[in-house]
């Protein structure tokens, strides 16, 4: 990541080189908030103030605490980048293949749309749907200008994106499907094994900067789109006692927002907005969701980007309890890194971080040998079969300068027996390339209305690794076994280090390359772009829990006896027309019912765009917040487990105003 310095004369101020602790004649002392802000992320997570022993035959004042390191000017003053990039485009919304069956998406192609040649162009790092937006007026504006003057304007040919759906992305990396909907009293029938392979009873922390307004807004709109359990929100006031309670077992998912101060603690006051931190925050949250779908998701939004700040989050992370922690962000590594280091082992806790999106380079806190480095792949997958990938170009990864090479980096644990002078990084990797990207729901500031773009970075592969180790702690409780803690031995020692499973739990990536050093180019077994390689799921949550791995199946009704072929029924659709006004919200239902209680599956075509589609019971409950003129049908297909289908239609006219 490149290390961004802040300009103006606040945060100049703010940053500046401290002064040594002021000692008081009565024995106490006092911290300077940065410094104290360092101790507490640092291990010295307790409120209580050090004590100080006067020496009885001095003025001085001995002080029996640990030794940390200031961070240097140049770092304290340094503010982090997220880690994401998009295409340049806004994509069409998804299809509603996915709204009542989370998996009907799953043997399908992606979603793939046009890039003209000129947006294609556009880099893009830290790309937000304004910026987007923006680009296409100008060249828009441009290419107009150009016409009236009566230049011929090339042919260009243009590029396309592929975008992934939850459904495609667990298929190509061996997650078990989700059921078909995932409902509140669904999520109840489902026993203790099945429920943790969804991450029930376990906590991922969002770590980032600024704030997002509408994450919760984002949040739901990716749940309804791709058939995910919907998120109970929140937010945690100043006086919320910490620890946290557990993450409860059946109650589905718990959208959690905090504020952090530089020390470690609660906030009232929401951070500034930031629209590319705001856009950093939505993927992280959504991804993390969609791979760990019951588990609980605490958003933690530090009050700006410096590392400070970015520390007190994690120090507030390490104080709500157990759990896994994921960091989409970077600066550069120094010298000054081993002085935080200590804010990375909290009890319980796993801790995540991107590698970084500007090809070959080291940051912080990836390259922390606490840390699990998430680095990044160019995804192909068609719905069927094995997925291919190579190093995404842009993946960091690299060897510290100043890291020692941490006991499970050792060539007797690697595959592929590299010696590693220092630490290196990547250790693991997943799907970052934003051509080959995944869909995320962005709403700007003061609007509702909802962007789909195709999101990569490391900062994408980062909170799906946290989902990852969500669910391995979840199989691990419901084994009766203590949670991960620090991942790192069991993916090195455990796992790679054993040529049979490194091959099932691993996919080796190969090729590739990231820059022209030596080291820089994807090879077979450990490499720096990808680590030990992108997860096969199932075989990676059965080699860290023990625990058999299959598709978690929702309880349904009591099932009566199969009827004789000529008596078996068919179900029942019962729709009725709908009429609206163009602009104005329009809401109406359908229902779905079979005679003899069979369970149903049901699709649905011909949606609008805009249309959205929930479930209550054997209900479809039909909402459009700004229809649009015109008629539209929607066609109906239901089929019981007996292998019963009925087929309706249901028709809409939009007048206009």
């Amino acid at each position: 990541m490149a290390l961004a310095n802040r300009s103006d004369e606040a945060m100049t101020m703010m940053h500046k080189p401290l002064n040594p602790p002021q000692i008081h004649a009565s024995g106490r002392w006092v911290l300077l908030p940065v410094v104290a802000a360092l101790l507490s992320a640092c291990g010295g997570g307790s409120s209580v103030e050090p004590t100080a022993t006067p020496m009885a035959t001095s003025s001085s004042i001995a002080l029996n605490v640990d030794a940390v390191a200031l961070l240097p000017a140049d770092a304290s003053s340094a503010v982090a980048q997220p880690t994401y990039h998009l295409a340049p485009v806004v994509l069409a919304a998804p299809d509603d293949a996915d709204v009542l069956n989370s998996s009907a998406s799953a043997t399908a192609q992606p979603h793939v749309q046009s890039i003209s040649a000129a947006l294609s162009e556009v880099a893009t790092r830290g790309l937000t749907v304004q910026s987007i937006q923006d680009s296409q007026r100008m060249r828009a504006q441009s290419a107009s200008a150009a016409a009236a003057d009566g230049v011929a304007q090339p042919l260009a040919a243009s590029t396309a994106v592929s975008t992934y759906t939850p459904a495609q992305i667990r298929a190509a990396y061996g997650l078990p499907a989700l059921p078909a909907l995932l409902s509140a009293s669904a999520i109840k029938s489902l026993s203790a094994a099945q429920a943790a392979q969804l991450g029930a009873g376990q906590t991922i922390y969002i770590v980032d900067a600024m704030h997002d307004p509408n994450v919760a807004a984002e949040l739901s709109a990716f749940n309804a789109k791709f058939g995910l359990p919907t998120c109970t929100a929140k937010t945690l006031t100043v006086g919320t006692a910490l620890p946290l309670a557990a993450a409860p077992l059946a109650d589905g998912c718990t959208l959690i927002t905090a504020y952090n101060t530089a020390n470690g603690t609660l906030s009232a006051s929401a951070p500034p907005y930031d629209a590319g931190w705001a856009t950093e925050i939505a993927l992280d949250v959504q991804w993390a969701h969609a791979t760990a779908p019951l588990a609980r998701i605490v958003l933690i939004e530090a009050p700006d980007a410096s590392l400070n700040s970015l520390l007190g989050a994690v120090k507030l992370a390490n104080a709500m309890g157990p759990g896994v922690v994921s960091m989409s962000f970077g600066s550069n590594e120094g010298s000054w890194t081993a002085s935080v280091d200590g804010a990375f082992s909290g009890t319980g806790m796993s801790y995540l971080a991107a590698t970084g999106d500007s090809g070959v380079a080291v940051s912080w806190p990836a390259v922390s040998a606490r840390v699990l480095a998430v680095g990044g792949t160019s995804l192909r997958y068609s719905g069927s079969g094995a997925r291919s990938e190579v190093s995404w170009s842009k993946t960091g990864g690299g060897m510290s300068a100043y890291t020692a090479t941490p006991a499970y980096q050792s060539v007797a644990t690697l595959p592929g027996a590299v010696a590693l002078a220092r630490r290196s990084v990547a250790d693991v990797a997943f799907n970052a390339d934003p051509s080959t990207g995944q869909f995320v729901a962005v709403i700007a500031k003061g609007s509702s209305v909802v962007n789909w773009v195709s999101a990569g970075g490391t900062s994408l592969s980062a909170p799906q690794w946290a989902g990852l180790v969500a669910v391995a702690n979840a199989l691990r409780t419901q084994a009766g076994k203590g949670v991960l803690g620090q991942p790192h031995a069991a993916l090195y020692n455990q796992i790679a280090a054993v040529p049979g499973s490194y091959a099932a739990v691993f996919a080796d990536i190969t090729s590739g390359s990231h820059g022209t050093c030596a080291a820089c180019t994807a090879r077979a077994g450990y490499d720096q772009l990808t680590g030990l390689g992108t997860p096969n799921a199932s075989a990676l949550w059965t080699a860290l829990s023990g625990a058999s791995v299959t598709a978690p199946v929702v309880t349904p009704a009591p099932t009566p006896a199969p009827a004789p072929a000529s008596k078996l029924q068919a179900p029942v659709i019962t729709t009725t027309a709908l009429t609206g006004v163009a602009s104005k919200a329009l809401a109406g239902s359908l229902s779905v019912s079979d005679p003899a209680g069979y369970a149903l599956s049901i699709s649905i075509s011909g949606v609008p765009s805009g249309m959205r589609l929930s479930v209550s019971g054997q209900t479809l409950l039909i909402n459009w917040a700004s229809p649009v003129t015109g008629k539209y049908t929607l066609s109906v297909t239901a089929q019981n487990s007996a292998g019963q289908s009925s087929q309706a239609t249901m028709p809409i006219t939009i007048n206009a105003k």
